[in-house]
């Protein structure tokens, strides 16, 4: 197969998206028997839009994985202990980290230019978060001193933030721990203006596990820019059943890197497509699943935008509620 990340062109990528799907079918037992339960014929699957997409609850009760690799470890699920969790069985952890690396570098800068810190206490508490994989390998290629993670220990996060001069920062925080940071940053400082070092940004990575109340994700990012007084509002968007991630700089807009993409399936009837601008159930297409199923039906909900962005504006109401989904929008 083609190294997927070096797609350059429309037609690379769906050369590779039919050269995974047929390999695929033939070597990922729980797809191929989706497949042939749909009676779908992979010689006549020629485009995007005829390859069956996988419901991503499939992770919840099967292992998803090449039957000619083995899995080296597996992420799980956030949320409790009585849901039935997904499992996403890694090969090659190789993989995983290049996409780490090329998206972060793409839309983001050099992960060398930067310190972490990660205010991720929910999936801190867990093992197996993909979310903390990730954030760990950008922290050991960044190798700052500074790097860390922090839990309930505001008071250490809010000192270390005021300390940091002239440096680029990246504070990744779930949604309801960066509001709990900034409740406790105005807490009996309402004379004391805050000022965090202009270098600060943001990457929300939605979930507010039912600790603050709901709210759409626009008012989220403004209750953001203004507490941490930066424009510098990003998000993240990535699931466990997914090794590449999209970035939003802003206005709840993602962007893929070039061996994802987004679908977006008319919620009633999986096999049409809705047009740019309409609201529907998100599919994602991720060339770097190449050793479990590259095509996933998820149940957010999201439309495709102009210049290949794409919003998520919530979840199908019947679905469980993610850990990681992102807010209602």
């Amino acid at each position: 197969m083609k190294n997927i990340f070096n797609i350059q062109t429309e037609q690379d990528f769906l050369n590779a998206s039919l050269e995974r799907f047929r390999y695929q079918y033939e070597n990922v037992e729980i797809y191929k028997k989706f497949v042939d339960y749909l009676n779908i014929h992979p010689d006549e699957v020629d485009e995007l839009t005829k390859i069956p997409f996988l419901p991503i609850e499939m992770f919840k009760n099967h292992q998803i994985l090449d039957k000619n690799a083995v899995a080296d470890l597996y992420f799980q699920s956030s949320g409790t202990t009585q849901m039935n969790l997904s499992k996403h069985f890694i090969a090659d952890e190789n993989i995983y980290q290049e996409s780490i690396y090329k998206s972060f570098e793409e839309f983001i800068g050099k992960p060398e230019d930067f310190i972490f810190l990660g205010l991720l206490p929910s999936y801190l508490e867990k093992q197996n978060s993909s979310l903390i994989y990730m954030v760990d390998y950008l922290m050991k290629k960044s190798a700052k001193p500074e790097n860390g993670y922090f839990l309930y220990n505001h008071s250490e996060l809010f000192e270390l933030l005021k300390s940091i001069k002239d440096k680029k920062v990246i504070l990744f925080g779930v949604s309801f721990a960066l509001l709990d940071f900034l409740d406790y940053c105005h807490a009996g400082r309402s004379e004391e203006p805050l000022h965090f070092q202009e270098n600060l940004t943001v990457i929300e990575t939605g979930g507010m596990k039912g600790r603050k109340e709901e709210m759409t994700k626009d008012e989220l990012l403004k209750i953001l820019q203004d507490g941490f007084k930066t424009d510098k509002i990003y998000s993240e968007y990535s699931m466990t059943e997914l090794l590449s991630q999209a970035y939003s700089l802003g206005n709840n807009e993602y962007k893929c890197p070039n061996w994802m993409r987004i679908l977006v399936r008319n919620a009633e009837d999986p096999f049409s497509y809705e047009k740019e601008g309409r609201t529907g159930a998100v599919n994602i297409i991720d060339l770097a699943n190449i050793h479990s199923c590259c095509f996933i039906a998820t149940q957010d909900l999201g439309k495709t935008l102009p210049e290949d962005k794409f919003q998520v504006l919530g979840r199908i109401d019947h679905s469980d509620i993610r850990g990681c989904s992102l807010l209602i929008s």
